[in-house]
């Protein structure tokens, strides 16, 4: 759930901080119970309901940014998922996880909310020079998902 945290002197309301879960949780058309957007604005709403990042990304900013520190969620993502790279998924793919389905949308949109998380100040650019931003889908059926589950 999104949360205040301190940042260049200010407070930012955020929900960057996600967090492994572990059993089942309802996705929604517009998120998944238990979570939430700090900035609906940038974050989140019907076509933004669900974002994904991809473990192989994990691994390239590991040996890039020499940290042994990421785990699932870091990169303020609901879905860590092994494969769908970015330059292999296409806007209007459609995927099934559990009993929801789920479309392809955009790229993520990156803001300076995940170089607080990471305490990386230029990672949002990072993502975007090094082709790696995550996407996002909209859902399509709810119904419960949980981690381990075939993409489809």
């Amino acid at each position: 759930m999104p949360k205040d945290v301190p940042w260049h002197g200010r407070t930012v309301y955020t929900g960057v901080y996600k967090h492994t879960v572990s059993g089942p949780r309802m996705v929604r058309r517009l998120n998944i119970d238990g979570d939430g957007q700090g900035d609906l604005g940038g974050h989140g709403g019907e076509q933004r309901a669900v974002l994904v990042y991809q473990l192989d990304s994990y691994r390239f900013w590991a040996k890039q940014l020499g940290r042994d520190d990421l785990g699932p969620g870091q990169f303020g993502e609901n879905f860590t998922v092994d494969g769908l790279p970015d330059d292999e998924v296409c806007i209007g793919d459609r995927y099934r996880i559990g009993e929801a389905l789920f479309e392809v949308t955009q790229p993520r949109v990156t803001c300076y909310r995940v170089g607080l998380r990471m305490r990386e100040p230029r990672m949002a650019a990072l993502l975007v020079a090094h082709h790696r931003p995550g996407f996002y889908l909209r859902v399509i059926a709810e119904g419960e998902v949980e981690a381990g589950q075939e993409i489809v």
